[in-house]
């Protein structure tokens, strides 16, 4: 089934990606060795707030991460942990924003 958008509805949805646009690059800049997904999804819900929104990914299906933050061999949807990066680790960072 197609699901019909209103024009509000389609300018929602275009706000909150380009708000997850900007917020994931900003998180990305902070990638670097010693610093913890879990930090990097602390800041990522400050952006998001920050901007009126909230986090799509919390608690979508029992999801309990702001971001998916995905280390490595965790391809996707990974959950923010403590761990700290290191050096060489492959970082993937996915953020879903809820706005309006």
């Amino acid at each position: 089934m197609i699901a019909i958008r209103r024009d509000y509805e389609l300018e929602a949805m275009r706000t909150s990606g380009r708000m997850a646009g900007q917020i994931r690059n900003k998180v990305s800049k902070k990638i670097r060795p010693g610093v913890t997904t879990l930090e990097l999804a602390e800041y990522a819900d400050e952006l998001i707030r920050d901007l009126g929104g909230e986090s799509a990914f919390l608690g979508y299906q029992g999801f309990p991460g702001i971001i998916c933050a995905s280390v490595n061999e965790a391809v996707v949807h990974g959950i923010p942990d403590k761990r700290p990066i290191e050096i060489g680790d492959i970082v993937s960072i996915d953020v879903g924003v809820m706005y309006e």
